[in-house]
């Protein structure tokens, strides 16, 4: 399956952007361990093991619109990510990831409740784990995840990242932060 991708500058680093037909991989921040070219051989092993699990689009069309949304949010618009998501993880790990997407900008969940709406209610250092291998950050807003007390706690990107993120998400919501 053709994959196709671009590397898009934002106000908090680079931003890898990679896609199939199948839909959306790998949205992550360029960093040390996660190079260019790192990037690339994840992309390419993503789409060649979503080869069989989902009906061939257009790479480029997916990749078009997950610019275009990722555009609008990085310039402060509100965004519903509505984007064909083919992240390559466990039954868990998706149960996880798909639980981050109805988190709305704005508000927070903390690990433990994530694993209350997972049905794994003593599962938060599961759920950390599984939020930490999001292969799609931002689209997949595993920054809206905090502790039990509110504290910011580990974010791949960095925390600085996640703060900037959680400052964005206020800014772009309709109403007060949670």
């Amino acid at each position: 399956m053709s994959t196709t991708r671009e590397i898009i500058r934002t106000a908090i680093g680079p931003l890898f952007v990679g896609a199939s037909g199948a839909g959306l991989h790998r949205v992550d921040f360029v960093r040390p361990g996660r190079d260019e070219a790192w990037l690339d051989s994840a992309l390419e092993l993503d789409a060649a093991r979503a080869r069989d699990a989902a009906p061939a689009g257009s790479a480029r069309a997916t990749l078009a619109e997950a610019l275009g949304q990722l555009d609008a949010y990085f310039r402060g618009r509100p965004v519903e990510f509505a984007l064909p998501l083919a992240p390559r993880g466990t039954a868990f790990q998706r149960a996880v990831w798909s639980t981050l997407c109805a988190i709305p900008a704005g508000e927070r969940r903390s690990y433990r409740q994530i694993a209350g709406a997972v049905e794994r209610p003593n599962g938060a250092r599961a759920v950390g784990q599984a939020v930490s291998r999001n292969p799609l950050a931002v689209v997949v807003p595993c920054h809206r995840v905090v502790g039990s007390d509110g504290s910011l706690t580990g974010y791949a990107g960095g925390i600085e990242r996640k703060r900037w993120l959680l400052a964005r998400d206020a800014e772009a919501s309709p109403g007060p932060a949670r």
